[in-house]
Formats: structure tokens, C-alpha cells, sequence
């Protein structure tokens, strides 16, 4: 049945009538109606514009985006009363632009469907994608009342519980979400003369998106919200207007990880680090220091203290206070940096390809961390931005993030992964760009100069606090992960968009693969990838340590027998599957500045990868990685003669940097010959440099693999868990 817009309470006024008389012998139209409520519930989903999938189930206590036609201009107050009279929450605000009104409201499908009033006003019912723009800009009375809400369904995380600990310029620690879980006694400043509390407002906005991930979705849901990881606060940056001198930043990180480590020395801790130096330029715009991603005092102290080193920077480079512990290293998730202005005529693709990334995010064993944004729609920005479009399209690199697509080749990819840092919005004419709320991402605020409690922030740095978030989440699922497999995790979780996937160019060739790489890293990472198999998608997962040196010569190779589902794959035959690995480690840095301007010189050393062939027995297999890992400065025999294809191929697993993932896609009759693999050292300064080799005391390394048949109905995971526990087979390299 069609009813025409503005006419649907016409309609409903006959089924009245109708149930007025159905107990006489010939209701009033009868030949119309026939099951009143399923007629009631149908015209509440045929206004749903959202896709269907995501139309609330019956009974649930559900937040919808009211779309109210404009037709006498008291449509709201109408909606108002109808709420009052039925007990219904909604947004204390409305947002008018065209021909509609927009509300929030809180109620179940039935009874939004009594709302026969009203009926006539609504045009469109939506799920409240972005409720930043009823929060953000609302008074602070309205604030406070929903987050009262949210602490009422709050459970924090209790003290055993894993930590993100922001390094910035401090959190406000007694804003009302984040109270509970970050004590005051794990508020420290990296110089003890400095207070603790937030006095720029950026560590405040990084805090709430470390603890909540999406707290506008945790603010809209009714549902409770239990906690499994807490924070902790670390002032990096000196009160206002003071600056840190830049070579200082490396020993001022140092000094403040230590505060929180001191605190509390058993905590299971992730820190997040969105504060970059920008590249110096001169005055003609051009780089003039390290734009080619070389190591800088900072990157390299972060890449001492992840490989679980005590160190004081100097003119000299690194000082290394202490024996590294294996039980002492550290993740750090840190960002790329921003883009800071643009111009007309810009497309920023382009921009974002020319801006490397800041320091220290090159650095070699942190997550480095750029911007993606899906947050494609102008609905509820103000006035101000009639005309207005959002820059980046749905699922594209956002304009605020850097990339290494103009480092050179002999330093890591970066980012590794990439997170919602919000959208800019472009004039009509294309000459102006800003950031409206609607286009960014709802935070917690430091009251500083206001009384509201909620702001939005955008960028990097919000990315790279939801990462952070992610990793603690991997850590509260998984406590007896290393900091080496949570970052292996996250990077092999990613996957890029369909409109990443797209830039992609269609011929085979590596070189441009690779440089898309260095724009998004290995894309957008998802917790439930991260931490669970599926029956169609197994994940295995090996922490190990590997002796990659002996008087200057290769020591070990480990050969992992996989746990394969030969037989399961032998019967799939033909059928297309993806293989997925990813190999993580933390180097230490050379202490020596000099030693930072080659990158075989830079690291202590450096691991590789290398499945076996569908026609090599394990004989074969183990004599080629034999005479690889031998070869000098990394020289390895071709690989043309493979089948399948890996995505970005042998070469680029030579790649440098402490992480080297790719996909290999192929017949899975041919991956189920496949189940053997081999972890082998490479050169570095622990190999030329035998005096201070400490290959004795092992290399810890994450190995991560994923069998992925996502169009075949069969179950991969079964068979490997009747097999687990293999033993790796270590072979001394001769």
C-alpha cells in the first residue's frame, strides 16, 4: 500500500475508526486493515533510510536521529509534547537546515510507532551516527546530564588492569569521565617541577579517546559499559609559555616513562605519544631535516626504551643506563603528525604525500599511527557552512595525515596503520578549508576557560589515541602478549578500504603497490580481527626468541612446521585463499650518532621471513634459507620462480624497519604444500660490531599468520586446534 507523503496520519485515522468498530457486524474499513500493529511498525521502518541491517529490534531502548519535515513551523514543539507525553527522552537541541529539522530521541520502535500526532512531521528516522553534533556545541547543564548518564552504566577497570598512558600535556583528572580510572597518584610530569593538571587542553582530549575509543557511540548507547584498561598521565609539555628545546625531547620522554614505571613497576602499559616536532623548512617551504625519515635522538630514545633500554641522549647520540630487559620493553603508539594549512588548488592526496611524517614517528619499533575518516557528511553543521563539502571521501586517507611516501627507501614505511582522525570541510569556491564539529570527533574537555566538559578534536593525534585504546584492549584480552606481538596484532588486523583498495593500481607491479603502502600503512585495524579466529579465518600466533649472531657470523634460523589444514585445503583445490604474515621485533638502536646515517648500521639487526614452496621439500627449503640468511648485504636468490603472488613481494620483505607483513594469494591446493616457515637473521651492528654483539642474551620476535577463505563455506580453525603446540625446529646457520 502507497501513502503519500503528509498523508500517513489520514491513514491512521481509518484504522481507528476501524478498531472502533470491530466488534459490529461490519467494521468501518475493514477491507483495509488487517493486523493494526504490524501496520504501525511497518510505517516506523519504511522511514528508516539507514541500511536495514541496523533497524533496532523490537523492545530496545534505542537513540534515533528524528528527521522532522517542515511545514508551519511548530514541528518541534509537537515532537516536545508527544515525548513528554509518552516519557521519552530527547536532545535538548535541534539542528534546522533546508526543508528539515533534526532531534535526537530516545525510544523502542513501539513507541516511537504510538507517535500518531506526529506522525505527519517525521521524514526520515536515522541511527545517530554522530551525536558530536548535538553534544559537542550543547550547553554545559545538557553535557553534564549525559554524562551523568554514562557514569551511572560505567564499570572502570580495576588497578591490575592494563594501562594507556598518555604522554602530553597532562590530563584533567578530575573530569567526571575519566576520575575513576586514573587515580591522581598515576598523574606524573616528566620534570617534577611542573604540575600535573592539563594546561594546554590537548592531553584531556587524547584521554578520553584513549580510555573510550568512540565516546560518542559509549555516550549514545543505553546500554552498561564495563572498562578493561585504565589510564595514566604523563605531562611532557612544560606549562605555558614554555617550550622544550627540541634535542631534549628523547631524554624528557625518558624521564617521564620512568615517573609512571616507578609508580606503579608491574602495570601492563601501552604509551600514547601525539605530540610531534615538525620538520624544520626553510623559507622557501623546503625540508631541511630529516624529510628522508633518518633516525633523530627522539625517534632513536623511543626505539631504546621499546627494546627495553634506559637511555640519556646527548651530542653524542644515546647513553644506555642499563642492561636491556626483556621484561622491560615498551609500546609506544605514536603519530605521523599533521598537515597544518592548506592551499587553494590543493588535492590532498597530493599534500599528504609530500608531507612526511614528523619526528619522532620514524621511528623504527613504535606504531606509528595516521588519520583516515569516515565522516563524509555536512547534516547538522551550522548555518555558516551552507555550500560546504567535506574534502576527503568516505573511507580515504583524511587531509590532516602525513605519510613516508617521500622518505627514502632505505628507512621504514610509516604509518603502520591508520584510524578516524576526522574530515576538513572545503568552501564552494575551494579557497577555504576549516573543521565544523559535524566533521570531527567527540572527546572529553579540560574546562579550561569554559564549563563544558565535552569538545571535539581531530587529526593524528584523536587516531592515535584510539589506537592506543585498541592496543590496551589486545593487552586486557591477551595478558601474556608481548609488546612486539600487541603491535604485530593491530598491523596484521588492518585492511584498507574499498576506496584504498581502489587506488590501488590494477597492474601487478610492486614499486607503485609500494608506495600506496607508505600512504596507509596496511589500513584500518579492528579489535574483534585482532583477537579472534573465525572458523573461515584462522590466525596463528608465535612469541619466540632467536640468537642472530656468533662471532660475527649468522648463529640461528628457526624453521616453524606449521599446524597446517593440509587436507582441508588439498580439497579445496583450485580455490582462491589468502595468506597473511606478519613478523614484528624491536631493535636496539646504535648508540653511536654516526651509526644513524645507514640503516644496516642503525639496528642491532634485522629478522626475515620465508614460507616454503609448494615443490620444495623441507630438505630443499632449509638449505635456500641457509644460503640466503648467509648472503651478504642481504642478497637473495629470486623468487620469480614461486606460485601464487605475494602483494608486495620479496623485495619489499626486505624492507627496512623492525615489522614486514604481506598476503600471498593463491590456489589453496597449493598453500596446503606450504606448511613450513623460516625466521632468519640479517645484518646489523650487533654482526659487524662483535664487541658489543649481545645475540647471547636472544631477540624476541612475534610471528602472526592468517588463513582467510572468505568466500568458501568451510572451516579452517577446527583442524588446527587439534594440533597445536608444534615445536620450531632451530637450525645453526653454516
Amino acid at each position: 500500500m502507497f501513502v503519500p507523503q503528509g498523508k500517513l496520519n489520514h491513514f491512521l485515522d481509518r484504522i481507528t475508526q476501524y478498531l472502533e468498530t470491530v466488534h459490529d457486524v461490519k467494521p468501518r474499513n475493514r477491507d483495509l486493515v488487517d493486523r493494526v500493529q504490524a501496520v504501525r511498525t511497518a510505517s516506523i521502518a519504511a522511514l528508516w533510510t539507514d541500511p536495514p541491517a541496523e533497524f533496532p529490534e523490537p523492545g530496545q531502548l534505542f537513540w534515533w536521529e528524528a528527521w522532522l519535515r517542515r511545514r508551519d513551523g511548530n514541528e518541534v514543539s509537537r515532537f516536545r509534547e508527544f515525548a513528554s507525553a509518552t516519557g521519552l527522552r530527547t536532545g535538548s537541541r535541534s539542528l534546522g537546515f533546508g526543508d528539515r529539522t533534526v532531534m535526537l530521541v530516545e525510544a523502542t520502535v513501539d513507541q516511537l510507532a504510538t507517535a500518531v500526532d506526529v506522525l505527519d512531521d517525521l521524514a526520515e528516522l536515522r541511527r545517530p551516527h554522530d551525536p558530536i553534533q548535538f553534544l559537542a556545541e550543547t550547553d554545559a547543564t545538557d553535557q553534564t546530564a549525559w554524562i551523568g548518564d554514562l557514569v551511572e552504566r560505567l564499570e572502570s577497570a580495576g588497578p591490575e588492569a592494563p594501562a594507556v598512558c598518555v604522554i602530553d600535556s597532562g590530563v584533567y583528572q578530575e573530569h567526571p569521565l575519566l576520575q575513576a580510572s586514573l587515580p591522581r597518584e598515576d598523574c606524573h610530569a616528566a620534570d617534577p617541577s611542573w604540575p600535573v593538571y592539563d594546561d594546554r587542553g590537548h592531553g584531556t582530549e587524547m584521554a578520553g579517546l584513549a580510555l573510550y575509543g568512540d565516546l560518542g557511540q559509549a555516550l549514545g548507547s543505553p546500554q552498561p559499559l564495563r572498562l578493561r584498561h585504565r589510564l595514566e598521565s604523563v605531562k611532557l609539555l612544560p606549562p605555558p609559555p614554555q617550550q622544550n628545546a627540541p634535542d631534549l625531547y628523547g631524554a624528557v620522554t625518558a624521564a617521564g616513562t620512568s615517573q609512571a614505571e616507578i609508580q606503579a613497576p608491574n602495570r601492563r602499559r601501552v604509551y600514547s605519544l601525539a605530540v610531534t616536532a615538525p620538520v624544520a623548512t626553510s623559507t622557501n617551504g623546503a625540508a631541511t631535516q630529516p624529510a628522508s625519515g633518518q633516525p633523530s635522538s627522539w625517534s632513536a630514545s623511543l626505539d631504546a626504551l621499546a627494546a627495553g633500554r634506559s637511555v640519556l641522549a646527548d651530542e653524542d647520540g644515546l647513553v644506555f643506563l642499563d642492561d636491556a630487559d626483556h621484561a622491560a620493553k615498551r609500546l609506544f603508539v605514536v603519530s605521523a603528525g599533521n598537515v597544518r594549512s592548506w592551499h587553494p588548488g590543493d588535492e590532498h592526496l597530493d599534500r599528504s604525500d609530500l608531507e612526511p611524517v614528523e619526528d619522532p614517528a620514524q621511528a623504527w619499533n613504535v606504531l606509528t599511527v595516521g588519520a583516515f575518516t569516515e565522516l563524509d557528511t555536512m547534516t547538522g553543521a551550522a548555518v555558516d557552512f551552507a555550500g560546504w563539502t567535506p574534502w576527503a571521501p568516505r573511507g580515504e586517507l583524511s587531509p590532516f595525515s602525513r605519510t613516508s611516501v617521500a622518505f627514502s627507501r632505505a628507512w621504514p614505511v610509516k604509518p603502520d596503520v591508520v584510524l578516524e582522525g576526522g574530515n576538513v570541510a572545503r568552501s564552494p569556491d575551494g579557497t577555504m578549508f576549516d573543521t565544523p564539529p559535524n566533521l570531527q570527533i567527540l572527546t572529553t574537555n579540560a574546562p579550561i576557560g569554559t564549563t563544558r566538559l565535552l569538545t571535539t578534536t581531530h587529526a593524528t593525534s584523536a587516531a592515535t589515541a584510539q589506537a592506543a585504546a585498541l592496543s590496551a584492549s589486545v593487552m586486557a584480552e591477551y595478558p601474556a602478549l608481548w609488546p612486539e606481538t600487541v603491535r604485530a596484532l593491530i598491523v596484521h588486523s588492518a585492511e584498507w578500504t574499498p576506496v584504498m583498495k581502489a587506488r590501488f593500481p590494477a597492474s601487478k607491479t610492486k614499486g607503485p603497490r609500494i608506495a600506496f603502502h607508505r600512504r596507509y600503512g596496511m589500513g584500518v585495524p579492528d579489535l574483534a580481527r585482532a583477537t579472534r579466529s573465525a572458523t573461515d579465518a584462522l590466525t596463528l600466533i608465535a612469541q619466540d626468541t632467536i640468537h642472530p649472531f656468533a662471532a660475527g657470523a649468522m648463529r640461528e634460523i628457526h624453521f616453524h612446521d606449521l599446524p597446517w589444514p593440509t587436507e582441508v585445503l588439498a580439497d579445496l583445490g583450485e580455490a582462491q585463499v589468502r595468506l597473511r604474515v606478519t613478523l614484528s621485533y624491536f631493535i636496539e638502536p646504535n648508540p653511536g650518532r654516526r651509526g644513524w646515517q645507514r640503516r644496516y648500521s642503525y639496528a642491532s639487526h634485522g629478522l626475515r621471513f620465508d614460507l616454503r614452496r609448494a615443490t620444495e621439500s623441507n630438505t630443499e627449503f632449509q638449505k635456500r634459507i641457509n644460503e640466503k640468511a648467509l648472503a651478504e648485504d642481504e642478497k637473495r636468490a629470486s623468487s620469480s620462480k614461486d606460485t601464487g603472488e605475494w602483494f608486495f613481494g620479496p623485495d619489499h620483505q626486505r624492507a627496512p624497519g623492525s615489522l614486514h607483513t604481506d598476503i600471498w594469494t593463491g590456489n589453496a591446493a597449493d598453500l596446503a604444500q606450504r606448511g613450513a616457515l623460516a625466521v632468519f637473521p640479517v645484518t646489523g651492528w650487533w654482526k659487524e660490531n662483535k664487541a658489543r654483539d649481545r645475540s647471547e642474551d636472544g631477540a624476541r620476535y612475534a610471528l602472526i599468520l592468517s588463513i582467510e577463505t572468505p568466500a568458501l563455506d568451510v572451516d579452517v580453525w577446527t583442524p588446527v586446534a587439534q594440533q597445536i603446540n608444534v615445536p620450531v625446529s632451530i637450525t645453526t646457520a653454516t
